[in-house]
């Protein structure tokens, strides 16, 4: 199953409180941090809620 590579390009502060939740709940602390997800609809969600903030790749 493809994985996806989330990595933290932009601070949440200032951000709304949805938006800053969401980054804690994909393991996202500080600018630069990097977490492999299943590519499943749940995290695809997550990171369409704040596309401003992360970068994303898919890896094998």
């Amino acid at each position: 199953m493809t994985r996806l590579k989330v990595t933290q390009i932009r601070s949440g502060i200032g951000g709304k409180q949805n938006q800053r939740d969401t980054l804690r709940s994909l393991g996202l602390k500080r600018i630069g941090d990097v977490v492999v997800k299943e590519d499943r609809p749940e995290i695809r969600g997550m990171v369409a809620a704040i596309p401003h903030l992360v970068a994303v790749e898919e890896v094998d």
